[in-house]
This record gives structure tokens, sequence and C-alpha cells, in this order.
């Protein structure tokens, strides 16, 4: 039975394209790319190719481009050089709804003695600018905020919240790794100081990410070693990813108009269609303003992994908007910021669509869904004990 993908948040296919310009470099030009040699050398005019094609994407200049593991490391590296570059501040701000990547990084610096503010969002998902501006002082070393949350889709304002960070004299820094090839995301329009995204997410290869660092802006590594990345970032180039995170960013800005228009439509057939299906649900997020692909919904009085595991059956795969199949009964962070009961947070579903999503799957989805919210609210512990549905 063929799988039908929804979940393209969490991670994509390789582009065939992607994948057949990676190959010659693991049998045949494998040389280190910083050797000497004319064999080595080949593959560093590989990997600045492959810079130029992702400072495209970014609008940013090749040598603004840093290239890291991941989105992951690229965050840690931007923050931790903030930090390094102010020594004297102590006070740091993101958002309540940041991916671990991030969030997790500034509670770990809040136990070491920062100053942590948490910036909320409303039940849309909408950061909320008055309560950052209450908090933004002299003492801000660096605002690190998301383009658009991985969970909902829902973008933040990015370009303002830039622009009050750098009167009160802090570093801007955004995770743009759900942004990045699935919306316009130009680094000078924005003015960020710093930001993060990955490979994996725009049809590369995994393991490989980049880090943009203004022109002008001080950067101390968080990788030291080697000279490699001008002495940015230590370690032997990962040059067939290098190479395939090139050449799906060059895809992705080629096909950007045509992507976002296409994922919206489906995405939008599939909204309604389920609404329409299934009592009681409920899509999350600034329905204005979020990703093109993006579609989280509730459905009440169920929980979301058993709602994965049923759907599994029939080879759909999507994610849950719960924690629980990390082993915690919690519902999202995400969702309990923005003030989603527990009844509906608790049975959320993350539809992801890439373009290479069909109708056909989504009149997949939407004619098996139904027949098993349906029997599992049968069995649901919370049978009986109803709470008026949110606004939808």
């Amino acid at each position: 039975m063929k799988v039908i993908y929804f979940d393209n948040n969490a991670t994509t296919m390789v582009l065939p394209e992607v994948f057949n310009a990676m190959a010659p470099y693991f049998t045949e030009n494998y040389g280190n790319a910083s050797s000497m040699h004319h064999f080595g050398g080949l593959n560093n005019k590989a990997i600045e190719n492959a810079r130029r094609n992702v400072a495209a994407l970014l609008n940013a200049m090749p040598a603004e481009v840093i290239f890291t593991s991941g989105g992951t490391e690229a965050d840690s590296s931007a923050i931790y050089s903030a930090l390094r570059v102010y020594p004297a501040k102590k006070h740091i701000i993101t958002s309540a709804v940041e991916h671990p990547a991030v969030l997790e990084v500034f509670k770990k610096l809040a136990k070491e003695g920062y100053n942590v503010d948490f910036i909320g969002v409303d039940a849309d998902g909408r950061f909320n600018m008055e309560q950052y501006k209450a908090v933004l002082n002299e003492d801000t070393a660096l605002v690190s905020v998301m383009w658009a949350n991985s969970e909902t889709g829902t973008i933040f304002p990015v370009k303002e919240i830039a622009a009050l960070a750098h009167k009160a004299g802090a570093l801007f820094h955004t995770d743009a790794v759900q942004a990045v090839g699935k919306i316009p995301t130009d680094v000078k329009d924005v003015d960020a100081d710093m930001l993060s995204c990955s490979s994996h997410k725009i049809h590369g290869p995994k393991g490989v990410g980049a880090l943009y660092v203004k022109q002008g802006v001080r950067f101390l590594p968080f990788m030291v070693g080697g000279h490699q990345e001008k002495s940015r970032r230590a370690g032997t180039e990962n040059v067939p990813a290098l190479v395939g995170f090139g050449e799906a960013a060059k895809i992705a800005k080629e096909t950007l108009w045509k992507y976002e228009a296409q994922v919206a439509t489906l995405r939008d057939k599939l909204e309604n269609a389920l609404l329409a299906a299934i009592p009681d649900c409920k899509v999350n997020g600034d329905k204005l303003s979020r990703l093109p692909n993006t579609s989280n919904i509730s459905f009440g009085y169920v929980e979301g992994e058993s709602i994965l595991m049923m759907l599994d059956e029939h080879n759909i795969c999507a994610s849950s908007g719960s924690a629980c199949t990390s082993g915690s009964l919690e519902p999202s962070h995400v969702l309990m910021a923005m003030g989603v009961p527990f009844q509906f947070a608790h049975g959320s579903i993350r539809f992801s669509l890439s373009k290479f999503n069909t109708e056909e799957e989504v009149d997949t989805v939407v004619k098996v869904l139904p027949p098993i919210i349906k029997r599992l609210r049968e069995i649901s512990p919370f049978h009986g004990q109803k709470i008026a549905c949110p606004a939808r």
C-alpha cells in the first residue's frame, strides 16, 4: 500500500535531482575539501557553489552563510555567540512557543542566571507584541524568535520584532527552519542579524543546515578546531550533504511561487472537508498568516496518539500536537500557550503537506479519518465530559 505522507514539517523526501547531484561526492569526488591538492580543491568549489545557492534563497551574500550540521546547531551557535559578544548583558527574550532547539537552550540559560522573558501568544498563536515591548530594555543581549511556528504554521512579525530589538541595542536571531523554502525569507528586508535554516525541510539531505550571520555582526564560533568555514565552524566538510543542500535551495528558490499556491490549495481542501465531516474539531493557528502547507486540527475528546496509530494502519503519516509520542501525557506546549482546552489540545494532529501530495491523497484522508474519530470518541475517557467547542 502506498504511503500517504502528510508529515513534511518533520522531514521531506530528498528530491531525485538532489540525490543525483550528491552521488558523485560519495564515490568519485571524495577528497577532503580542505586539502591542498587539486582533487580536494574540486570539492571546495562544489561547497562554494552550494553556499551561493543557499545565500540566494535567503537574499544574502555567500560570505554571510556558515554551514552547520543542522538547524539545532545553527540555533545554539547564534544564541551562545550573542551572549559572548555582550557578556555584560544578562537579559534575553524568546517566545513561549519556540522549537525545543531554542526553548530548551533558554530554559538552561535561565538556570544559569540569565533573566529570560518567554513572550506569550494569543488564541491564534500570534506573538504578543505589547508584552515584548514592555520587557525589551537596554540590558537585552538577544531576541530569538521563530519566523514561523512548526506546529501551527503561524507566521510571526519578525521584521517588526527585529526593528524593536535593534532600537534597544540587542541582536536579533530567528529560527527560520520551517519558513525557508515555503515562504519568502529575505534576510535583508527583515534586517535579521542571524537566521537558522535546515536542508531536510526543503527536500535536501538530513544532517546539514546553515546559519546566516549579517556582515558586520560580530560572531564567536560555537565549534572550534580547524579552519573550515573561515574558522567560524570547525569540522571536515560533509561535501555530499552540502552539495545536496545547495541543489535543494536552488530548486526551492526557482519553484517557491508555484509551491505556495499549490500546497495551500490542498491544505484548504483538507481542512474544509474535515471540518464539515467531523463535529467538535477546530483549526489551530492564525488562518490569515501561516505557512501554506501546515494545518493543525484539534479533534475534541480523543487522544492524538490513538489517532496517529489508526491513521498509520492506513499508511497515512501525520504528527501529533501532543507530546504523547515522547512518553508524556501533556499536550503540546504550543497549544497550551495558546489556551486551547485540554480536551482539544490532547487530540491535535498536524498535517504538513509538500508539492508531492495530491488531491487523491487528501480525499483518502477525508474518507478514512471521520470513522476513526467516531470510533475513538465512543471509547474515550472524555466521553460525556464535553465542553463548548472553541471557535473554528
